[in-house]
């Protein structure tokens, strides 16, 4: 079957057989190539093949994908390689699912063997929609945690909050609770407890190692602890 011809600047044809099948093909940068989606396309069969590049997958307000729409009639087959080639949302995907169905028009995705003509194809469009958005939100998650900690705003929060630490060392004066005991009532390693009780003040803000002389330290192995002349109260080694 001859496909219709395209000419410069011309609205692209609005009626196409019915039956058929027509590709959509996008890559999201203009020096990105787009021959591997059309081949795969032409081998699936299809009369025609509609392609955006250098268009984002963000938005749906893409030149070629809405000449593509506007060709499809009733009886007519959206395909396209991977799903995300269409649309990198669940609810634009599924919107845009709808509006085809509502027309008549079946879908396709050669990647995930998604075929909406059957109950099981449009399930599983549903859950590798799904999927394929969580998969780039997990993404996002973890690029903006490495871009906090490349700045020295990420890494381990401490496993003593300040208000945990102002009630780990009321329990140690006031009540004399042993340091694995209070380790045990936080979840936390008993050197985690010394380290923190180390603190100038009650901020909590760090547990890095203090100087010794220059910190002001308490008994923490026992109300009994003992001193020297030359040795002040210190932590348990």
């Amino acid at each position: 079957m001859d496909r219709p011809e395209r000419l410069q600047n011309a609205e692209e044809p609005i009626l196409v057989p019915q039956g058929v099948s027509l590709g959509y093909a996008r890559v999201p940068t203009a020096e990105q190539s787009l021959k591997s989606q059309r081949q795969q396309l032409v081998a699936a069969g299809c009369y025609d093949v509609y392609a955006d590049q250098g268009k984002s997958g963000a938005t749906m307000a893409r030149p070629q994908l809405e000449a593509c729409l506007r060709a499809l009639q009733p009886g007519n087959t959206l395909v396209v390689t991977k799903l995300d080639r269409l649309g990198r949302t669940v609810r634009g995907l599924v919107e845009l699912l709808d509006s085809l169905k509502d027309r008549g028009v079946a879908f396709r995705s050669l990647s995930e063997g998604i075929d909406t003509t059957t109950p099981q194809g449009r399930l599983m469009f549903n859950i590798v929609a799904s999927v394929a958005e969580m998969e780039r939100e997990l993404i996002r998650e973890r690029t903006m945690a490495g871009l906090a900690a490349a700045t020295g705003k990420g890494g381990r929060p401490p496993r003593l909050q300040p208000h945990d630490v102002r009630e780990a060392r009321r329990l140690r004066e006031a009540e004399a609770w042993s340091l694995d005991r209070i380790a045990a009532k936080f979840k936390v390693s008993r050197s985690t407890v010394i380290r923190a009780l180390r603190q100038d003040g009650l901020s909590g803000a760090g547990y890095a190692e203090e100087n010794p002389d220059s910190s002001p330290r308490e008994p923490l192995d026992g109300p009994s602890a003992q001193t020297t002349p030359d040795r002040r109260p210190g932590i348990p080694r």
